[in-house]
């Protein structure tokens, strides 16, 4: 299963450790505890859109470039995931094939083939 959570965060890391940054001095200019901003790093914690926010403002960077990154990244991680199902999983129908009637059923029921299409039609 891809978390949102980890990906965000290890993009969240690798903006810190670009600017060659300490999760000290980044949750003092976010205002966010050191262990909590390192468990969003390390994706145990879910980041509010409010704590993103401080934390993007502290790396000085955008919160739509952060975010682009990490859509980046889970398309790649959609497209690994699915290169890892095998090929009858692929070809799987999503749907039960429905039951079509045996020939000759209209006829049973005295009704022929034209009139039970209109019935169909109809309906």
């Amino acid at each position: 299963m891809i978390l949102l959570r980890r990906l965000l965060g290890d993009v969240l890391r690798r903006q810190r450790q670009r600017q060659g940054r300490t999760l000290r001095e980044v949750s003092a200019a976010a205002r966010v505890s050191l262990g909590y901003l390192s468990e969003v790093e390390r994706g145990q914690k879910e980041a509010s859109s409010e704590l993103l926010s401080a934390i993007c403002d502290a790396l000085d960077v955008r919160m739509s470039e952060v975010m682009r990154e990490v859509s980046d990244e889970l398309s790649l991680a959609e497209l690994a995931a699915m290169a890892t199902l095998s090929e009858g999983e692929l070809l799987r129908p999503v749907l039960e094939p429905v039951p079509l009637p045996a020939p000759g059923a209209d006829r049973a029921n005295n009704m022929s083939p034209k009139a039970a299409a209109m019935d169909v039609v109809a309906a």
